[in-house]
């Protein structure tokens, strides 16, 4: 099973979704390298992205160029999103992604930048006419994720996904929760459905997809043509193609143990340190390795030392230690 996005192919139609401070360059390439449909940048903020202020690694950070990856751009003004998406493109990226769902606080509220993200979703006019800036500035496909509203009384990403498509949008991903339920309580599948039967382009399925089953079951309640995975990944770079295979057919990962487990991470601590440099990058890098350990069941005391070491050497001596006993990795898909 493929999912097409205009003259695009993904296969398979299991997408990382983006996740700040955690789907960086470095866990994306991870991902990818056992199998994803897509990647998705981090969200980027049009109007700060355009005025320079994003840094050189912030910007390699968007992964231009890189196969299977969508840059995600959010804002609430036209000319700085229609900047966004040019630059975005200028810089050779395949896909672009508008974010309409995101829930954070600073980034909805009417303050500064904010007023952007699932905000949106309480006046659409304003949100459509911010994907007819972008769709019309590049000739890239353009892409909307959302959620299924603001809030109970205000569950319109149905006609907000129709309305996207008729403006060019050419796939729709949906997290079933409102932005009033940030990511409490349980995503609602089954009113995803609605949204598939409001648009002919391809929709995924969002939230709580966090194993094979659950994939299954979001695909069977909503009728969505792919599923997209986000904080169900973290530790667990492998899922995605675990959940492809189990799914949607296919060659299942091999689910790295004992020894390939700690090189696995080891591999992951040096690419972040290189990314981000050291002081940085040792930072950065403690939620990863923290999320590898509940998975190996690490003794406390040795992951305490990892998680504060600030020497690399003394972390990377001490990962196949770390990682000898392996946890029950079997039950992570």
């Amino acid at each position: 099973m493929t999912v097409q996005v205009a003259h695009l192919t993904f296969d398979p139609p299991v997408f990382l979704a983006p996740l700040a401070g955690i789907t960086d360059l470095p866990f994306r390439e991870l991902v990818a390298s056992f199998g994803a449909g897509l990647v998705v940048s981090e969200m980027v903020a049009s109007q700060e992205m355009v005025q320079a202020k994003a840094g050189v690694r912030e910007k390699a950070e968007l992964g231009f160029g890189k196969s299977n990856t969508s840059v995600q751009i959010a804002g609430r003004d036209a000319y700085w999103m229609a900047e966004a998406a040019r630059q975005v493109e200028a810089n050779g990226a395949a896909l672009i992604d508008i974010n309409m769902g995101c829930p954070a606080k600073k980034v909805t509220s009417a303050s500064g930048a904010g007023a952007s993200g699932s905000a949106l979703m309480k006046d659409l006019d304003h949100a459509v006419s911010l994907i007819e800036a972008v769709v019309e500035a590049v000739d890239l496909p353009v892409t909307l994720k959302t959620r299924l509203g603001w809030d109970d009384d205000m569950l319109n990403a149905a006609e907000l996904a129709r309305r996207a498509e008729q403006a060019g949008v050419k796939m729709v991903t949906i997290h079933g929760r409102t932005r009033c339920q940030f990511y409490k309580g349980f995503a609602n599948w089954a009113a995803i459905a609605d949204v598939k039967s409001a648009v002919s382009v391809p929709v995924i399925a969002n939230g709580d997809i966090i194993d094979s089953a659950t994939a299954q079951q979001a695909m069977d309640q909503s009728g969505a043509d792919g599923v997209m995975v986000g904080r169900g990944a973290q530790g667990k770079p492998w899922l995605l193609a675990q959940i492809a295979a189990d799914t949607f057919g296919g060659q299942a990962p091999e689910i790295p143990e004992g020894d390939d487990l700690a090189g696995m991470v080891a591999k992951h601590y040096e690419d972040m340190l290189a990314f981000y440099g050291v002081e940085l990058g040792s930072k950065v890098a403690r939620k990863h390795l923290g999320w590898y350990m509940d998975g190996a069941n690490t003794a406390k005391d040795m992951r305490r030392v990892i998680q504060t070491a600030n020497d690399p050497k003394l972390v990377l001596k001490m990962l196949p230690e770390a990682f000898a006993g392996g946890g029950d990795r079997k039950d992570a898909a």
